[in-house]
């Protein structure tokens, strides 16, 4: 059952073998965890809320908004025993980026505020950024105590239409990751994302840094922080919705995690049973 719980709370479940599923007290991130495993799915950039103290002095729409975010990435993976997601929109903070470039004073292009954001907006902004990496922090830590290795699935979307080249369906981002160690399980990913039958006769096809390279801070704080986690920065481009006018594809969606149910445990058994 799903409960709202305090930043302390959620550290001191994890830290004491505990599962649960939680929603932050101030509502900006959710995590379950079912069981301890090896491996951990996470969808930092699922999140669409704005608080409504920003909303007059924001020049970017709803629609806008959206079009950057990684709308249904938690959906796709939430059947897993370990989910870590992000509630709130990347207009607001960047979990992705850094702490001192998390908010954005102009984005995709576009200045993103009326007024240049008042400190207080914005350290409340930098302070939830902060608790969510304390949990990630936490939680890893916790992982790599109990297990000899972790695998984490890092979730994104990315805008295929904006591209004026064909792109794959899948975008595997491996630029700060060590190659030389986990390359065999990056190679054994992605033909693993390639074997997928979508709907509406979709093709699942791969590339590895093709469209992005796993630049995104998520993968990076855990890389540099952790000497045996390894992240998968796995971005699907936004086959499962059109794009320029927001409408979703359920059934799309509900292929992917489905199939997900199945390819992710079986990547991380592959995973922990290679030296």
């Amino acid at each position: 059952m799903l409960r709202r719980l305090s930043l302390e709370e959620i550290i001191s479940n994890i830290d004491n073998g505990r599962v649960f599923e939680a929603v932050s007290d101030d509502y900006s991130f959710t995590i379950k965890i079912e069981e301890y495993v090896p491996f951990v799915c996470g969808a930092v950039h699922d999140g669409h809320q704005f608080r409504k103290s920003l909303w007059q002095n924001c020049l970017h729409t709803v629609y806008e908004r959206w079009y950057e975010e990684d709308p249904c990435t938690k959906q796709m993976v939430e059947s897993h025993p370990i989910v870590i997601a992000g509630r709130d929109s990347r207009f607001e903070y960047d979990l992705n980026r850094p702490p001192e470039m998390a908010i954005f004073d102009t984005a995709w292009g576009k200045q993103l505020w009326k007024k240049d954001l008042p400190e207080n907006e914005r350290q409340l902004s930098l302070q939830k950024h902060h608790n969510f990496y304390r949990v990630v922090h936490a939680l890893v830590e916790k992982l790599e105590s109990l297990h000899p290795k972790v695998l984490v699935f890092d979730m994104h979307s990315y805008n295929w239409k904006r591209w004026d080249r064909e792109v794959p369906t899948w975008n595997l981002g491996t630029s700060n990751i060590d190659n030389d160690r986990f390359g065999n399980m990056v190679e054994s990913w992605r033909e693993k994302l390639g074997g997928m039958q979508l709907p509406n006769d979709i093709k699942s096809t791969t590339g590895i840094n093709d469209t992005f390279q796993g630049n995104g801070h998520f993968l990076k704080y855990i890389t540099k922080t952790f000497d045996n986690t390894l992240v998968f920065a796995t971005e699907i481009s936004k086959v499962y919705c059109d794009e320029l006018s927001g409408i979703i594809y359920p059934e799309v969606v509900q292929s992917v995690e489905n199939q997900l149910q199945d390819l992710i445990p079986l990547q991380a058994e592959e995973f922990m049973s290679t030296p």
